[in-house]
Parts: C-alpha cells; sequence; structure tokens
C-alpha cells in the first residue's frame, strides 16, 4: 500500500480568512501541525506554509499555500514535483459546498467540482490524488456563494465542522498506513451525534 507524504490544506492566507469557511482545509494541516507540533514555516519556492515530521510514526509532510485559493497551484504543483510525489501519497482537504456542515467525505479522484483551489491543481497533476472534503454547506444560490465561502460559520456549524475533522484525524493512522477504504469507509460513513 501506498503511504501519504503530503497533506495539503486549502485556503487563503491573513487573519480576515482564518475563521471563514473557506478555509476548513488550513484547520484541518492546522490541527495536525499541533497535535504532533510540527512547526510550519514560510518556504518561498513552495509559496506557502510548510513543515515535516513524525505522525503516527510517518514521515509527513504538511503545507499550506500562501497563495490565495484560485492560485493553489502555484504552492501544491511545485512541492508535488520537487519531492517528486505520486498523486496517491497526495491528501488535499478543502471546503466542499455540497455537502452539509459537519460531514466529510474522503474520495479518490474526479473533476474539480467547481472549486477554484482544486481547479488551479488538477490540470498541472491530473486529479487521482486524494481530497477531504469538508463539509460547509450551500447557501443555497450560486450568487450568495462567494459571501457564503468568506464569511464565518454560525456556531453551530462550526462545532459540526470540528467534529467532523475530529473524525478525520482519529483516522489519519489508516490514511498514512495507505490503508485508504477503510479510513474512506468511516470518514463517508461519519454522523453526527443526535444527527
Amino acid at each position: 500500500m501506498t503511504q501519504l507524504k503530503l497533506i495539503v490544506g486549502l485556503g487563503n492566507p491573513g487573519q480576515q480568512y482564518a475563521q471563514t469557511r473557506h478555509n476548513a482545509g488550513f484547520w484541518f494541516v492546522e490541527q495536525i501541525a499541533k497535535q504532533f507540533n510540527i512547526p510550519l514555516s514560510a518556504e518561498k519556492k513552495f509559496f506557502g506554509l510548510t513543515g515535516r515530521g513524525r505522525v503516527y510514526g510517518h514521515d509527513v509532510r504538511l503545507l499550506l499555500p500562501e497563495t490565495f485559493m484560485n492560485k493553489s497551484g502555484q504552492s501544491v504543483v511545485p512541492m508535488v514535483n520537487f519531492f517528486n510525489l505520486d498523486n496517491n501519497q497526495l491528501l488535499i482537504a478543502h471546503d466542499e459546498l455540497d455537502i452539509p456542515a459537519g460531514s466529510i467525505k474522503l474520495k479518490t479522484g474526479g473533476g474539480h467540482g467547481g472549486h477554484n483551489g482544486l481547479r488551479d491543481i488538477v490540470p498541472h497533476i491530473g486529479n487521482d490524488f486524494h481530497r477531504l472534503r469538508v463539509g460547509i454547506g450551500h447557501p443555497g444560490h450560486k450568487s450568495k456563494v462567494s459571501g457564503h465561502v468568506l464569511s464565518k460559520p454560525t456556531n453551530d456549524e462550526q462545532i459540526s465542522i470540528d467534529k467532523a475533522l475530529e473524525c478525520a484525524l482519529d483516522n489519519l493512522p489508516l490514511l498514512l498506513d495507505g490503508n485508504i477504504e477503510k479510513a474512506r469507509a468511516n470518514i463517508n460513513g461519519f454522523k453526527l451525534p443526535n444527527a
């Protein structure tokens, strides 16, 4: 089984975006960094914050692009190429409009689904990498999407998203071991308590 080597969180840099729904991918990677004491520091050649550490016995690199969402490829692609990674060694965490807050899905391959971060990555490396899709819910009409993703979740939504991220973190050992199908079953089957 191929093991994950790089975990990327997609989002926008800067304090004004830190708590917004679009940064749900950042939250996942930041939690890994915090839990495993992996310092994240600016790396100019990858246009992002990067770190490397031991996570459940595995040598793992983390990346938070600082290019803004729609230019994520400028950060992710050079790092994938520099370390000569296969796509099955790559997990990208990102917010997902098409699933409700408190749901989380692990997917391998597929299109970009209109997600601007993925849209900027897929043409350069292909689409057969793993994605952790963190549900943020849809505002109901496409005209409201931009405001929705760039605003903070409600308190209830934030609690739900945090619980979903906990589920993903609980399944990190499986993901890192390359046991993707077992991790997928657990993550995709996640249900909020009392939901």
